[in-house]
């Protein structure tokens, strides 16, 4: 059934995205208290500091960097908690997504596939189907689709408590 948008037309239907069903890495298999890339380690392959890092730490990754585990803490004294949402913070989708676009650069970096900066350059088919709150354990899952010396494409899933809270393709590039 066609929706009537604020002209009075009606709206397309949206398009069909595939939803994912399983998750990138099998997260069963990975030892989640142990910290393989964290704090100085990051800063050898991600430029951003302070409020902007995201990704907290590198917790597995397969020989060739093509898979990866990190995760971030979400913690209550956070920048964008007094304001998203008050009395109920939510961490925001886009840091979710940027917290995933890190370890996807952290990745494709460490590999030795890129050198320089990577910018985050889109995302495409992203869906949130949970929240996350201060306290939570965001794990990020990613796994490289497609790569060329300019460019990389990662699907890339975020995990609280057994489930898929947010699941899409990231692209970067370097810069």
């Amino acid at each position: 059934m066609d929706t009537l948008s604020l002209t009075g037309y009606p709206l397309p239907d949206p398009p069909e995205t595939p939803v994912a069903t399983e998750f990138v890495v099998d997260l069963a298999a990975v030892d989640t208290t142990r910290v393989l890339f964290g704090g100085d380690a990051l800063n050898d392959c991600l430029p951003q500091m302070g409020h902007m890092r995201q990704c907290d730490g590198v917790l597995w990754h397969n020989p060739e960097f093509t898979l990866g585990v990190g995760h971030k803490l979400v913690r209550p004294d956070e920048f964008w908690v007094e304001g998203h949402i008050p009395g109920r913070p939510l961490l925001p989708g886009v840091l979710m997504i940027e917290a995933a676009a890190q370890l996807a650069s952290f990745l494709n970096t460490k590999s030795g596939r890129v050198q320089g900066f990577l910018g985050f350059t889109r995302c495409d088919e992203v869906s949130f189907r949970g929240q996350v709150v201060p306290g939570d354990t965001l794990y990020l899952l990613a796994s490289l689709m497609e790569f060329n010396r300019r460019r990389f494409v990662s699907h890339c899933q975020g995990v609280v408590n057994g489930k898929l809270v947010f699941d899409g393709k990231i692209t970067g590039m370097t810069l």
